[in-house]
């Protein structure tokens, strides 16, 4: 490899480095907020099974209904 081409990949990649550092710090900020939108998520998560397991009982009672007006 030339010196010319030794040298610009060092900076190709004391860039890639300097935007994985920028990448970090943005990530390590925006930590505190995601905390409090992990918790969130997981509420709805946690809301978003329990209506799931809402309408598949209701559907259940609905196909129990109109079995019985079949026979």
């Amino acid at each position: 490899m030339s010196a010319e081409r030794i040298d610009s990949a060092m900076k190709r990649i004391k860039a890639a480095l300097e935007r994985i550092e920028a990448a970090r710090d943005a990530v390590g900020d925006a930590g505190g907020k995601a905390a409090g939108g992990s918790a969130r998520v997981i509420g709805l998560v946690n809301t978003h099974e329990k209506l799931r397991e809402q309408v598949a009982e209701t559907l259940r009672e609905l196909d129990d209904v109109l079995a019985k007006l079949e026979e």
